[in-house]
């Protein structure tokens, strides 16, 4: 079989570290070599070249513009997956923010808060690189994007994004990590209302029955509960180009068991790379439809997927790397659940590779009416997860040059 190109440059970029005078290995281990160097973190932000012609749907959309910074809105159209029609701010004015500063019921103009909360639709970018913490929970109005390309822009050090009960959201480009709790406090959520907010859970990016929502190239780490979560009827999601570290419970899909709502969730994740200091929930899932898809598993502690109440996963085209502690080797887990019960719930693997003794336990009669629900996107070979995955997280964009 051809070896794929982006894989042949990537054996190329990394044959100094891996060619040694020892007499002839094993091909497998060799492989496995290739695969363990390629997720070394600077090889990998080292593969940015990689950035037209990757085979990354979202990437090849808009990153081989030179003038993308004069074509901000063209991302819109670049989605891909269950959030694919989420176009954020793309017919409204551009809003700079200019001041990293913030007041969680009177926002200045020029603040992130102030254009968030307004009721038209808003494409926010950002003068200068910046650093925000946030006083109280960062309350979004619909048709909003946050669009970080450019500069290098953190929220971080307190309670960060929410997104409850609207819808056409876009996050993009932002570093988002060391989030806490907020709340037990008055919060602006529009130009006309405010509200008293209990306390909020300090997850880095919350959904709460928000819809059409796409979370595309940033960087999450280190939050007080989740670093996306998503419940309460959330629906139409993409997470996508996502570098996860440094956390525990990463990712929690649906409500709980008994909030039946969650049966409409439908949610991609797809180009994500998991990346080291990750525990579990990447993701954990409940009720609905979720498509797994070209996700780079570069760590976990306990396990990758998990899940309760019969959501239906359609696992495609990952790569797992299953930690050296041979006690968790397994990508799967059915939290609280019998065999007798989850042996009917519909996941499945198809096309995943699995390093390190990987494994993922199936599920379910593969009804394919369930997978067909729980496929957003035609899936890649998992021999080009490395390629894809390569630029994960906030991008080092310049204007006048390809991002």
């Amino acid at each position: 079989m051809a070896i794929p190109l982006p894989f042949m440059l990537l054996l190329l970029f990394l044959a100094p570290s891996i060619i040694s005078s020892s007499p002839i290995q094993d091909p497998e281990l060799v492989v496995e070599e290739v695969h363990r160097s390629i997720n070394n973190a600077s090889a990998r932000r080292n593969m940015g070249f990689l950035s037209c012609g990757s085979g990354n749907p979202i990437d090849d959309c808009w990153r081989c513009d030179p003038h993308w910074e004069k074509n901000r809105k063209r991302l819109a159209d670049c989605a891909i997956g269950f959030g694919k029609h989420a176009i954020g701010g793309r017919d409204g004015k551009i809003y700079v923010v200019t001041d990293p500063g913030d007041h969680p019921v009177s926002p200045k103009p020029g603040t992130l808060r102030y254009g968030v909360i307004q009721e038209e639709p808003l494409w926010i970018v950002f003068k200068r690189d910046m650093v925000i913490k946030l006083k109280q929970e960062l309350m979004m109005n619909s048709f909003k994007t946050i669009d970080g390309r450019g500069v290098s822009v953190h929220i971080a050090g307190g309670p960060c994004i929410t997104i409850q009960y609207v819808s056409n959201i876009i996050i993009h480009g932002i570093n988002i990590h060391d989030c806490k709790q907020g709340g037990n406090a008055y919060v602006r959520d529009s130009p006309s209302h405010y509200g008293w907010r209990t306390l909020s859970d300090g997850d880095g990016v919350s959904i709460f029955g928000g819809s059409h929502v796409w979370v595309d190239h940033c960087s999450l780490s280190n939050c007080r509960d989740g670093l996306i979560d998503a419940i309460h009827g959330s629906t139409a999601i993409t997470i996508s180009n996502n570098y996860m570290t440094h956390h525990n419970k990463v990712m929690l899909l649906g409500h709980s068991d008994t909030f039946t709502q969650d049966k409409n969730m439908q949610v991609t994740i797809a180009f994500n790379h998991f990346g080291e200091g990750l525990v579990q929930r990447m993701p954990r899932c409940r009720y609905g439809y979720f498509h797994v898809v070209n996700n780079d598993y570069t760590h976990w502690q306990m396990y990758a997927i998990g899940g309760s109440a019969a959501p239906t996963i359609n696992s495609q085209g990952n790569r797992f790397l299953a930690p050296n502690d041979n006690t968790f080797k397994e990508v799967t887990k059915r939290e609280d659940t019998p065999q007798s019960k989850w042996k009917n719930w519909n996941w499945r693997s198809n096309g995943d590779l699995m390093l390190n003794g990987a494994f993922f336990t199936p599920s379910g009669a593969g009804a394919s009416s369930s997978y067909a629900r729980a496929s957003s996107l035609a899936a890649k070979s998992s021999s080009l997860v490395g390629s894809i995955t390569a630029s994960a997280g906030s991008l080092k964009c310049r204007k006048g040059s390809r991002c």
